[in-house]
């Protein structure tokens, strides 16, 4: 399957029966949040936030994450510990300060409305989400979620994007991956979907390392419902 602009996106004249959806950056206004998440973690045990920090655990979902900085930091607590502190700071912070991006609702609504499925595939957890209610409704919104949690590994390899294929009855050459991260963009790609980067909210995104992945890069979903 072959984009050739934003217009190819539109609901009604897409080439692609499916769509994918990552959530953090790419359909919410979030990062905030999770470099505040990290900042608390790490000061609670006098280390300090560095640059490229968040970065690490994007692709890797929570629990590979934690495993990652209790090795890198040589920590105490468990996985479990340290997963449980993310999804306790992140529940709290996302009932009032995370929101949806301009246009990504009325985009996907649109979408269903002209028959493409639409799914989240997010490393995010569960809770974490469902705390955004009642101000946003993630399960009224698609035709069906996946966390991270239940697939084997992160999105450094393309489990999640399968998995919600396969959950969709879709096939991934007619579905679309939309991703703000290139480890996602990368996986998602080599399982056959194609992969549209999204220029997010967190102002240390690599632009260059999402379009050198990428079929198409779009700068946000205001005006896709409008062709």
């Amino acid at each position: 399957m072959t984009l050739t602009g934003p217009a190819d996106l539109a609901p009604g004249h897409t080439p692609f029966t499916a769509a994918i959806f990552d959530f953090d950056g790419t359909i919410a206004e979030s990062s905030h949040v999770w470099r505040l998440v990290d900042e608390t973690f790490l000061s609670r045990r006098g280390i300090a936030y560095e640059p490229g920090f968040s970065a690490q655990l994007a692709a890797r979902g929570f629990k590979e994450g934690a495993r990652w900085v209790i090795g890198t930091y040589g920590l105490p607590d468990t996985v479990e510990q340290v997963c449980d502190e993310w999804n306790d700071l992140g529940s709290a912070l996302y009932r009032d300060q995370v929101c949806l991006r301009p246009g990504v609702e009325a985009y996907i609504r649109a979408l269903r409305a002209a028959g493409v499925a639409c799914a989240l595939a997010t490393n995010n957890d569960a809770a974490v989400l469902d705390a955004l209610k009642p101000r946003v409704d993630v399960d009224a919104l698609f035709d069906l979620r996946v966390h991270g949690a239940e697939v084997g590994r992160d999105k450094r390899w393309p489990d999640i994007y399968v998995e919600t294929a396969r959950r969709m009855g879709r096939e991934p050459g007619r579905t679309v991956v939309f991703e703000d991260i290139p480890a996602g963009l990368r996986s998602a790609a080599s399982a056959g979907f194609t992969a549209v980067g999204v220029r997010s909210d967190d102002p240390t995104q690599d632009l260059d390392a999402v379009r050198a992945e990428a079929a198409l890069v779009i700068d946000g979903w205001e005006g896709l419902t409008a062709r």
